[in-house]
């Protein structure tokens, strides 16, 4: 059965801009996704994050084209009220964070992966860098 692991926007943002030293960590993460090997998810607000930031470097059409083709790899999970009222009430100091971990907790996925260990310290499911998943 195939691991499935919810990543965070930080490292799907490394792999888009190709952001150094992360970049080659988080390429191979989805390149195991593309073979099938783990299936990727994240939320919705990822993709907003996602095209915000690209947006900033290239038009928006240039953003949604590789979004597009980014979207394929990965299945997306709903941001509910329940989740909201969940990050509102948590003790995350990122909200942003907590509504990341709650995406990931309230569908059973089994990991958190981020390069923002710090601020997921009281998470219930195993929480860890692209490059630790990738040497394990």
């Amino acid at each position: 059965m195939k691991r499935k692991i919810f990543v965070d926007t930080d490292i799907i943002y490394d792999m888009l801009a190709m952001r150094e030293p992360h970049y080659h960590a988080a390429a191979t993460l989805f390149t195991l996704s593309d073979e099938g090997k783990i299936q990727i998810f994240i939320s919705a607000l990822t993709i907003a994050n996602i095209h915000y930031l690209i947006s900033k470097q290239l038009s928006s059409d240039q953003a949604k084209h590789i979004i597009r083709k980014f979207r394929l790899l990965v299945q997306i999970v709903p941001i509910n009220a329940k989740i909201i009222d969940l990050a509102l009430n948590s003790d995350f100091n990122d909200f942003e964070d907590a509504i990341q971990y709650y995406c990931a907790l309230e569908n059973n996925l089994e990991l958190l992966l981020t390069r923002n260990l710090k601020d997921y310290k009281k998470a219930q499911i195993s929480v860890m860098t692209a490059q630790d998943f990738i040497t394990l």
